[in-house]
């Protein structure tokens, strides 16, 4: 009986240091790079602390993850000279990941994988391809083949980036019925209706709202209710904020703002991530080149109004992502192969570096785990 009041009490106190640990992926470029393909770490919710970070998958260039609403399985898009791809795995016990399936995602330069609610469909954006695919997810996490390829069309002022289109990101909303994808090279957000059951995408009607031109719209983010969706243009260095019709999709342009202070020098500076905290109060932007956080505050009618813009602590930060308690930020240094923690204040969204960092090749995708 002493035993085994033991080990209930060991195993007690293992479930709550663990409830304690929440995990995130890091994704990688592995050209010229000392990573191996995708990461997995820890990070301490109460004392933002980080645990060590281990080799989760051996893959190429897995530059962005996604994963399915139940955390079973995560989505890669992998970019290499030899051709673009969805990889799908299957988280084990202990956070490594399995591979389970590769799909080829229709167009060069994959960048971006998401995931729709119900798990069932997987959207993919391809850079180089200018174009965006779907495909079906199965209940074991393979994917069937596209069900849907979609090219754009279209060009911007900038004559060195936008002779065509580059699709950059692409999000299904929170309804789970209309899918939403930046077009860095025409400057535009391009609408679809998602049939659920098929996965299909279908143009909106009008197919597509512009940003303001030589914008290059780069990732989007949803306020919590999806009233809202916030764009970081990342050539215009700013944030275009519209409101979104939930019943038909349409996205209205509210305003555009800055994301550097007045007199920042903005050569060689673009605009990587955004994210808008749980609690829809602040909004995130990275800036690379200049390598800054950027603060906004989001009043209740969407608008910003700017708080603070904070070193990135990284060199190049291509991502960065906030733990689902809003209480931590990990960004990721794409050039100098570092990951770093800021604390968030509560009280006014503002960010506040720790001593945590590590080390891992070529940084470019964080992705948290769980609640």
């Amino acid at each position: 009986m002493r035993a085994l009041l033991i080990l209930l009490c060991v195993t007690s106190f293992s479930r709550s240091l663990f409830a304690m640990e929440i995990p995130f992926y890091i994704g990688t470029m592995t050209g010229h790079s000392t990573s191996q393909g995708i990461y997995l770490g820890s990070l301490d919710r109460e004392t933002g602390k980080l645990g060590p970070i281990t080799l989760a998958a051996a893959t190429k260039n897995p530059n962005f993850l996604a994963l399915s609403p139940d955390k079973k399985f995560l989505y890669a898009a992998i970019s290499t000279p030899n051709g673009s791809a969805v990889e799908a795995y299957r988280r084990n016990v202990n956070g490594t990941l399995a591979l389970l399936d590769e799909r080829p995602a229709g167009g060069e330069d994959a960048c971006h994988v998401s995931v729709d609610a119900t798990g069932h469909h997987v959207f993919v954006a391809n850079y180089g391809g200018g174009n965006v695919a779907a495909f079906q997810a199965q209940p074991d996490g393979r994917l069937t083949e596209r069900t849907t390829l979609v090219s754009f069309t279209g060009s911007g002022p900038n004559p060195n980036r936008q002779k065509k289109p580059h699709a950059h990101s692409i999000y299904p909303d929170p309804e789970n019925h209309f899918v939403y994808a930046c077009d860095l090279g025409s400057d535009s957000i391009w609408i679809f209706k998602l049939d659920a059951g098929l996965g299909t995408l279908t143009p909106s009607d009008p197919p597509a709202v512009k940003v303001t031109p030589g914008g290059g719209p780069r990732h989007l983010a949803f306020s919590p209710h999806g009233h809202f969706v916030y764009v970081a243009n990342e050539m215009g260095l700013s944030v275009s904020v519209f409101a979104r019709d939930a019943a038909t999709g349409q996205l209205t342009l509210m305003e555009t703002v800055p994301t550097l202070p007045p007199g920042t020098s903005t050569e060689e500076v673009t605009i990587a991530e955004i994210a808008v905290h749980p609690s829809g109060k602040w909004l995130y932007v990275s800036n690379r080149g200049c390598d800054t956080l950027t603060v906004f505050s989001i009043a209740t009618d969407g608008r910003l109004t700017f708080l603070q813009s904070t070193p990135s602590v990284v060199k190049f930060p291509r991502s960065f992502a906030i733990d689902p308690a809003g209480h931590w930020l990990i960004a990721a240094g794409q050039k100098d192969d570092k990951i770093a923690v800021f604390k968030i204040d509560q009280a006014t969204g503002q960010l506040s570096p720790t001593d945590q960092s590590a080390n891992v090749g070529t940084p470019v995708c964080v992705l948290f785990v769980g609640k």
